[in-house]
């Protein structure tokens, strides 16, 4: 699985990084004023690249307080500062983390986390780097409790419910990466109406039904499957494409999931509406540009067993 979980024993001047692959730019640095726990999404790539935070594990779990290194005393402000509170949740990119300044004392928790299990492009780093979800907004208030409560029971879980709590972990980042970014690319159907809200809604609930198709979508909306295929053609996609879509995409988080298990390809495939194991291969290169096997081997080589 290619996310860990740290929480450092110290508090370091900068986040926990995975090396980097061009240049630092250090395009802002992060700043709190208060103690308290804070919560970072540290975004790197697939394969994963040792850096700092020594070897990672299928879910690594590393604790408690940190107690930051130094004087304690805060530089002069820039404009390029984001402030931080406490039970905040920041992006940064893992590759050129931003440095931190920080209380004396404060608790951090980070998750490190493939940009491609977050259902992300590369170019979306850059634009989630240094964006924070407030702990008081809506899906702060919700989701800084439960990752926070996640990382610490994770560290006395063992598989498969540490995978499953990584699972869980994975798609709440999703989430927010996806609310952080105002998701309005070509392809992707607009939420903001009711009813395509709930038609998304309920095509995410029955990814795995065998018969799940524009009749039964529109049957269950009381629509006609002419205007269901109105609806997401003036979304720049079709209803079979954003099925398909959807059902890669969890078909690649749970690769991830099992690259070190039992279950095979194929049955990931057919769990999620696959009936051909042939299609899926083919659709999946399409998507990704790597064959199913290719992509749960390159997850395994970049999360070998063991917690940290």
């Amino acid at each position: 699985m290619g996310l860990d979980i740290i929480v450092p024993g110290a508090a370091p001047a900068e986040l926990p990084g995975a090396g980097r692959p061009y240049p630092a730019r250090r395009a802002h640095r992060l700043v709190a004023r208060d103690s308290g726990e804070y919560l970072f999404v540290g975004i790197r790539g697939a394969a994963g690249v040792r850096g700092t935070t020594g070897v990672r594990g299928t879910t690594g779990v590393r604790g408690a307080t940190g107690v930051r290194g130094g004087s304690g005393a805060h530089s002069p402000r820039r404009s390029e500062d984001v402030f931080l509170g406490p039970g905040d949740i920041c992006f940064y990119d893992a590759h050129d983390p931003a440095t931190l300044d920080f209380p004396e004392r404060f608790r951090m928790k980070v998750f490190l986390v493939p940009y491609e299990s977050l259902g992300l492009d590369a170019a979306d780093v850059p634009r989630l780097a240094g964006t924070p979800v407030p702990r008081a907004s809506r899906l702060g208030s919700l989701l800084s409790p439960f990752l926070s409560e996640l990382a610490d029971t994770a560290s006395s879980s063992r598989p498969p419910v540490g995978e499953l709590l990584a699972w869980n972990a994975v798609n709440v980042l999703a989430t927010l990466a996806t609310e952080r970014l105002g998701r309005d690319a070509t392809g992707t159907p607009d939420a903001q109406t009711p009813l395509m809200a709930r038609i998304l809604e309920f095509i995410d609930l029955h990814l795995t039904d065998e018969d799940l198709s524009p009749e039964t979508i529109a049957g269950a909306h009381h629509i006609s499957a002419r205007y269901l295929h109105r609806l997401f053609q003036d979304e720049g996609t079709t209803v079979g494409r954003w099925i398909q879509r959807r059902r890669l995409e969890a078909c690649r988080r749970d690769l991830m999931i099992r690259a070190r298990g039992s279950r095979t390809i194929a049955a990931v495939a057919n769990r999620w509406g696959f009936m051909s194991a042939t299609h899926f291969s083919r659709v999946f290169r399409a998507a990704y540009g790597m064959s199913p096997s290719e992509w749960r081997d390159s997850v395994g080589r970049g999360a070998p067993a063991g917690r940290r």
